[in-house]
């Protein structure tokens, strides 16, 4: 089983329910096959563990585990117990001593990366110490260099970090400590942004919600350019048909190329975008540009934006995440607008939280800019098997509401760039749609980013709780409804909301309520949860909801950026997805699952119990802290606390044989 050459039956015994934990983590990362346990298929790095024992021998010693990932070598070391996970030195280095070596998982990992070090080809070795079970573990993980010098790295929850897709990621972000491609690339969007800002407000004077506006329908334009109608050279400052209205022609013959219908939804956004035509300022030269600012913005556009949203097929809303950034240069991060952006990492968590099938048809009635639909489009064309299948998803699968027009005109645009699905996008105020209506439309999944802080005691209707059973009330039954909303939606302080609960309950099942990073919407000040239902399926009293603590889901605040992915936010998401799916079990402090009432609070803060025992030193140390507290009160003449009112009681109480005794192992507590 392990560690060294031989290892005592009884250690074996006591480590095997480890290992094969261990062997399902290799296994969830993808990664089993690249592993050898007790030695290594590669020539090298078995003759050198042929000289690595532990107890400085000179005999072979061999890790649980050696394993290839790419030009990583990863060795992992494991123990039962979480008390045998890492020894330290009193100077707070990792112990190099023999027992230390034998006796813990990370001090034992570290020893053999350090006696590969400089014996076998590989520059990159990751030593692995992992201790305890599923439920209550811990994994460390130790970078070794060439040279045998090591650094501890922050701790883990899974090895999907160490998948083959996602190991260089984590060695730029947290060995190295430098930005990732993404990174960078979030940088040069906000810089792009704040640039177009500033042009669009010196040489426009262009109103807040007209920006996007102009923004969107230059991007569509811009598709005309690959069909030989529009280009860059026809924008010359002609004061007979200006560049504005070549541009609104450009836009136009997009909207009829992309078969928007019908032709007063046509209309509608070809109004939206009459501003870019209209405007007199943005269509006159302007001396320090020498050109229309217009043409300006629209060159602008093309070399940033337009041939990243060409060559992005990511699940990126990537035009929503330049608005985003656009947005937050425009009085207040946009919410001034109504803007409140759903980031990527959410709209993608969303799909997987309903494991999304190609099959679904999935409806949006706050859609915004369209990110969630989006996300989902990009989920079920990976999944899809066929032309005619992505063909379907396309066209009859994704819905959308949107109220505001200058947004439902966004989300259309957004849509027809990264790949249709617009005909089914509505401006409408989804309050006032019918919802058994809206269940012909046959959606059986609804993903919704509600308006927040809108509801008043004297306007219930919107509450946030409102739009969530109106969303409920608007699927087929079974289908699978996930919300984003500040939690105190789910603490139902009104009349109104406390009712809205129990309707909920009468009609739809709650599966369970995920508290969210307080600042997943960064600079809103809203601290948000998901929540997820199952529509038009009562909730049954004995069923149990999952309510889960992610705070910690490995995104931080970065200064002048905003929120930022750090290394450990997909191991945070796997695990997160591990636990909501049954695939592992969290402690208490993570994940509490109960049946509920209407009158709960639905956030794992209200059920949430600590339920670690407390180990015999724990309980040692609070009995003796108690005694000498109850003796120092005594001895200070403040007996009369504990009911002890005469001096000659104090003896009795202070003398250690009279003292209550503690229940030793076997008694029975009453």
């Amino acid at each position: 089983m392990g560690g060294e050459e031989i290892k005592e039956e009884s250690m074996a015994k006591k480590e095997v329910n480890t290992d094969l934990w261990v062997h399902e983590l290799l296994k969830e990362a993808g990664i089993r096959e690249n592993f050898d346990a007790q030695g290594s298929n590669v020539k090298e790095i078995n003759e050198a563990l042929k000289t690595a024992s532990k107890k400085g021998t000179g005999n072979s010693g061999f890790p649980e585990y050696v394993g290839i990932v790419k030009d990583f070598l990863i060795i992992i070391e494991d123990k039962s117990g979480l008390s045998k996970h890492i020894n330290y030195t009193d100077d707070d280095l990792i112990a190099d001593d023999t027992k230390s070596n034998t006796d813990y998982a990370v001090n034992g990992a570290v020893f053999y990366a350090k006696h590969l070090a400089g014996k076998v080809n590989y520059k990159k070795i990751i030593a692995l110490g992992i201790s305890g079970n599923e439920k209550k573990h811990r994994i460390t993980p130790v970078f070794v260099n060439e040279r045998g010098e090591y650094f501890e790295l922050a701790d883990i929850e899974t090895l999907i970090s160490f998948a083959i897709d996602n190991i260089d990621e984590y060695y730029v972000k947290e060995i190295l400590q430098e930005e990732t491609n993404f990174e960078k690339e979030t940088a040069e969007i906000l810089k792009d942004a704040a640039t177009l800002h500033n042009d669009l407000r010196n040489y426009g004077n262009i109103e807040e919600k007209n920006k996007p506006l102009i923004v969107s329908g230059i991007l569509l334009a811009l598709r005309e350019t690959e069909h030989g109608t529009f280009s860059l050279e026809s924008l010359t400052a002609d004061q007979i048909k200006t560049d504005g209205a070549k541009i609104y022609d450009a836009i136009e013959n997009n909207l009829k190329r992309a078969n928007v219908s019908p032709e007063v939804k046509k209309d509608k956004l070809l109004s939206q975008f009459a501003i870019i035509r209209d405007d007199i300022k943005i269509n006159e030269i302007n001396i320090s540009l020498g050109k229309t600012p217009v043409k300006h913005f629209t060159e602008f556009l093309y070399k940033s934006i337009y041939q990243s949203l060409r060559y992005n097929s990511s699940a990126e809303d990537y035009l929503g995440r330049f608005y985003g950034e656009f947005m937050s240069y425009s009085g207040g991060d946009g919410q001034n607008l109504g803007i409140v952006l759903t980031p990527k990492h959410i709209t993608e968590l969303f799909c997987d939280l309903i494991d999304l099938k190609p099959t679904d048809k999935v409806f949006d009635p706050t859609c915004g800019t369209a990110g969630f639909l989006i996300a989902a489009m990009h989920d079920m064309l990976t999944k899809a098997e066929s032309d005619y299948q992505r063909e379907q998803i396309r066209k009859h699968q994704l819905f959308g509401i949107e109220e505001q027009s200058y947004m439902f005109t966004i989300a259309t645009t957004n849509m027809i760039l990264r790949g249709d699905g617009k005909s089914n996008l509505e401006n409408q105020d989804f309050l006032r749609q019918n919802p058994s209506k809206l269940q012909l439309k046959q959606c059986n999944v609804g993903m919704m980013n509600p308006p927040y802080s809108m509801g008043s005691t004297a306007n219930t209707e919107l509450y946030e709780i409102n739009f969530t059973e109106h969303l409920l009330n608007s699927l087929v039954e079974g289908a699978k409804a996930v919300v984003i909303v500040p939690q105190s939606t789910f603490t139902g302080k009104t009349r109104f909301e406390k009712e809205a609960k129990q309707n909920i309950l009468k009609h739809h099942t709650l599966e369970g309520v995920i508290t969210l990073n307080k600042n997943t919407f960064y600079g809103v000040g809203t601290n948000p949860c998901i929540a997820v239902f199952t529509a038009g399926i009562p909730h049954r009293p004995e069923k149990e909801c999952k309510f889960i603590n992610f705070e910690n889901d490995g995104f931080e605040v970065s200064k002048h950026i905003g929120l930022v992915e750090t290394a450990i936010a997909k191991d945070k998401k796997q695990h997160l997805l591990d636990v909501w799916f049954d695939c592992t079990e969290a402690e208490t402090k993570f994940c509490v699952q109960t049946t509920i009432e209407a009158d709960d609070e639905w956030l794992h803060s209200f059920y949430y119990f600590n339920d670690e025992i407390p180990s015999e030193e724990d309980f040692q140390k609070t009995i003796a802290d108690y005694l000498t507290f109850e003796v120092n009160m005594i001895t200070h003449g403040r007996g009369y606390l504990f009911g002890i009112e005469e001096k000659e009681n104090y003896q009795e109480i202070t003398d250690i044989d009279e003292l209550p005794m503690v229940a030793e192992k076997g008694d029975k507590y009453e």
